[in-house]
């Protein structure tokens, strides 16, 4: 999606996209989650709204599961965590896997890069 020296501090991911620097490519993956309440799924993850969230109902590690119908490059992943509001709730670890099939994913490391105060970038380049 971007690079680290193309991402202004402070900018929105949806401003991003509207000014061309960034495009969104969730839409054109599967979305699959470890377990969700009802109400709290994949289309209150992926609905734009930062009122609406996902609220897994099961055993940890809770799991996001996007898988493309083919080969995708991906140069960034952008997370919205409200620390504020959602602070028990909040991820203290995020692991991002890469693989071919769900047999051989490999975790990637990458540093986060914060865009803006609520929106945490991961760059996988």
């Amino acid at each position: 999606m971007t690079t680290v020296s193309k991402t202004p501090p402070g900018a929105d991911p949806k401003q991003l996209e509207r000014t061309g620097t960034v495009r969104e490519i969730g839409s054109q993956a599967v979305w699959s989650l470890s377990s969700c309440k009802p109400g709290f799924g994949v289309d209150q993850l992926r609905d734009d709204n930062l009122e609406t969230y996902w609220q897994s109902d099961g055993s940890q590690p809770h799991l996001v599961n996007i898988q493309f119908r083919r080969k995708t490059t991906v140069k960034m992943l952008c997370i919205y965590a409200d620390y504020k509001s959602d602070e028990s709730y909040t991820p203290s670890k995020i692991s991002v896997r890469v693989g071919n099939n769900f047999h051989n994913l490999q975790e990637i490391r990458m540093p986060p890069v914060h865009i803006s105060p609520d929106f945490i970038g991961l760059v996988m380049e």
